[in-house]
């Protein structure tokens, strides 16, 4: 796997103006793969994927298959995974693989090989963190993903209610757990904001939210790099939710959705069409 030589962020940036700012979830637990009429095991988990595949394959700015789905099933559905996260590539679309590692030293190095690395057996354009041993754990990780042109997306602002024990807390400083995420990764975005680009570390920050990114001094806009905003549609956020929890920060959001696009299959034109509307949806509320 050779080294992308246009940072991720740029790459990014790029995709949503051509494509719209939304990410297509690529999850086959049981059931969504049901609802299409598949059976849950390997043979059907395997069509389900395909089809996404070749859905959203050159239609979409990117596309977030959900690691454990695959994992579920051994070495072969990571072998699946592996070759979507491939066939994707060769489509021409950007993969967020959704991992959500975060570990220390040696560990965090190996994951960040796994998937960021030049010689990982299919790298995802870029995966997501979860920074709660300390967002510092995540530089082996971080420092790989610049080197080798790719992206990480940390975990600042989750939509479940048990993330705000972590999430909400203060510092001795003051400021809370999130924003001093989000301080971290307007460092390591800095030099990308120089140039006028999105940064290739990002921020995942739910939809659902509220007023949470206010309230607790989340500085979107000075962080530089893409928001991964899961929770539009199924998950219930509105239009006037994304205007309001985002304010100051829309050019940045990649809008992530899974359940309100794959409702739309088995049929991989259905798919396609209904990833069109929603990012085309997206967009107008991001340009709002």
């Amino acid at each position: 796997m050779s080294i992308d030589t246009v940072p991720f962020g740029a790459r990014l940036q790029a995709a949503m103006g051509q494509h719209g700012p939304l990410c297509a979830g690529i999850d086959p637990h049981r059931g969504l793969v049901e609802s299409w009429g598949l059976t849950y095991d390997l043979a059907g988990v395997e069509r389900f994927t395909m089809t996404c595949v070749e859905a959203f394959g050159g239609a979409v700015a990117a596309v977030k298959p959900q690691s454990a789905f695959f994992e579920v099933f051994g070495a072969k559905g990571v072998a699946l995974l592996e070759r979507a996260l491939t066939d994707l590539r060769d489509a021409g679309t950007l993969t967020v693989l959704d991992v959500k590692r975060g570990d220390i030293g040696t560990t965090v190095d190996a994951y960040g090989e796994a998937f960021l690395g030049k010689d990982a057996p299919a790298a995802a354009d870029a995966i997501t963190l979860s920074p709660y041993l300390g967002y510092g754990s995540l530089r082996p990780a971080i420092d790989l993903a610049h080197a080798t042109g790719r992206g990480v997306f940390v975990l600042a602002l989750t939509s479940n209610p048990e993330g705000a024990q972590v999430q909400h807390a203060r510092l001795a400083d003051g400021r809370s757990v999130a924003g001093a995420i989000a301080d971290d990764a307007g460092v390591d975005n800095a030099e990308a904001r120089g140039r006028g680009e999105l940064g290739s570390v990002g921020l995942v920050v739910g939809a659902t939210v509220g007023s949470a990114v206010r309230d607790l001094g989340v500085d979107l806009p000075g962080m530089a790099g893409p928001v991964l905003a899961p929770g539009l549609g199924a998950q219930g956020a509105t239009a006037a939710d994304v205007r309001s929890v985002f304010a100051g920060a829309l050019p940045q959001v990649l809008a992530s959705s899974s359940r309100d696009v794959l409702r739309a299959g088995p049929g991989v034109a259905a798919l396609r069409d209904r990833a069109r509307v929603v990012a085309t949806e997206v967009a107008a509320i991001t340009a709002s």
